[in-house]
């Protein structure tokens, strides 16, 4: 079984989205179950509706998973495994304030050294325990000994019990700790494989030895993917979407970032048969824009027609065939858009020619269905007058709503049947 495991207190990121596609490829290649675990125990910082978002994404690129299942429903195990962790005395009960820790967090930062907590109510009697009404928090006790993880990616870590610490499995109020919820839930759901961003490592360590601890023996194998990095911060997956990226754009990128494909454009079925885990480079990625804008752009350019007109909110073939014809100036479906919505737009003032774009606007409004260009412009010059550039700037603003757009004997045929819409 694998797993991917999104939050509810965020929205969809690019790295997440890349960690689901690997999900994805790795569970047909190795013909195992993708479970999708919502991690939504964290109550204070939940978004009602996120969980539906995202899956209403994963659907959008086409992730094929075989359950969902939430986090919380889960709560009542994680509780009993941290009560049979007190009762082997492998965890322990924490009264330490916020002021406490929060001063030892300072010193350990004002000695340039990592924090980890004391292990001061380790000792703590049972008697002293019972006597006192302080809130708590419960720890499991650092291991006593190294932790040891072998990434498939970037191979063999050993954790000292000091890296990993006495930690917090379950909070003030009882509900588990994230990191202690998950590492119980991949005992639950019996899973094999979890794919992470390599700056989760020592949690991974964390939870190996939570599993330990609960005696549980299975070895999950480990990939810590390299972090995504841009001079900005990325975007989520739905404001990409918003953009005009297509889903099948980004994840063909997503796949091919750090890896050396085969082929530039490929569809995530062929990826199944060539993609190999183990050649995803180790090295921080950056992300490119420009190498998303030129994948994007290839698929619209194949794109069906008529596809891409209903993308553009129309469903008309010669409405996608004018959309092809701006990408060459656009690299996504809103931008095509805004060209389109140009075209349709009321057209009140153009410098120096607003006479002629008046009369020539009435003119167009009276005129009879023409079909072709050429018959259109003698007609117009019949009726007004209008002849040579005071002709040819004022018909193409009129048309495009700009006087820079390609040369509207192309335009022509693919919108003289929506001449009404157009000319207002």
């Amino acid at each position: 079984m694998l797993r991917f495991a999104p939050s509810t207190t965020k929205d969809m990121t690019i790295a997440n989205l890349r960690i689901a596609l690997y999900n994805h490829i790795l569970s047909k290649q190795l013909n195992e179950e993708l479970l999708i675990r919502i991690d939504d125990t964290d109550k204070e910082n939940h978004i009602e509706g996120q969980d539906k978002k995202t899956l209403e994404l994963l659907n959008l690129f086409n992730i094929d998973y075989s359950k969902v299942v939430y986090q919380s429903e889960n709560v009542k195990y994680h509780t009993q495994m941290a009560m049979k962790l007190l009762l082997d005395k492998k965890a322990f009960n924490c009264f330490c304030s916020e002021d406490a820790l929060s001063l030892d967090k300072e010193k350990a930062k004002q000695e340039n050294k990592p924090y980890r907590y004391s292990g001061f109510c380790e000792t703590i009697s049972d008697e002293a325990k019972f006597n006192c009404n302080a809130p708590f928090v419960v720890r499991l006790k650092k291991p006593e000994s190294n932790i040891d993880l072998t990434d498939k990616l970037k191979g063999k870590y050993s954790y000292e019990p000091f890296d990993v610490g006495s930690f917090t499995i379950l909070k003030q109020d009882k509900s588990p700790n994230s990191n202690y919820a998950s590492a119980v839930d991949d005992m639950l759901y019996d899973t094999s494989m979890i794919i992470k961003e390599e700056n989760q490592l020592r949690e991974s360590a964390k939870q190996i030895h939570i599993r330990a601890s609960l005696g549980y023996e299975k070895e999950i194998e480990h990939i810590h993917l390299p972090l995504i990095k841009d001079k900005n911060s990325l975007p989520s997956v739905e404001s990409f979407i918003e953009q005009g990226y297509l889903p099948v754009a980004i994840a063909n990128y997503l796949i091919s970032l750090g890896y050396d494909t085969p082929k530039e454009i490929f569809t995530i079925e062929e990826a199944i048969e060539w993609f190999e885990i183990s050649k995803v480079s180790e090295e921080s990625l950056q992300f490119n824009i420009e190498q998303l804008n030129l994948i994007n752009k290839e698929y619209l350019k194949t794109m069906d027609e008529m596809r891409l007109s209903k993308i553009l909110g129309f469903a008309d073939e010669e409405i996608g065939t004018l959309g092809k014809i701006y990408i060459d100036e656009c690299n996504t479906t809103k931008e095509i858009k805004e060209k389109l919505d140009l075209i349709f737009s009321q057209k009140t003032t153009l410098k120096d020619f607003d006479e002629e774009l008046n009369t020539l606007k009435k003119c167009l409004q009276n005129a009879p269905f023409i079909d072709q260009l050429d018959d259109l412009e003698k007609y117009i010059t019949k009726k007004t007058e209008l002849s040579g550039e005071k002709l040819q700037k004022t018909l193409q603003f009129a048309l495009t709503g700009t006087t820079k757009s390609p040369d509207i004997s192309i335009i022509y045929p693919l919108i003289k049947n929506y001449l009404g819409e157009i000319i207002r």
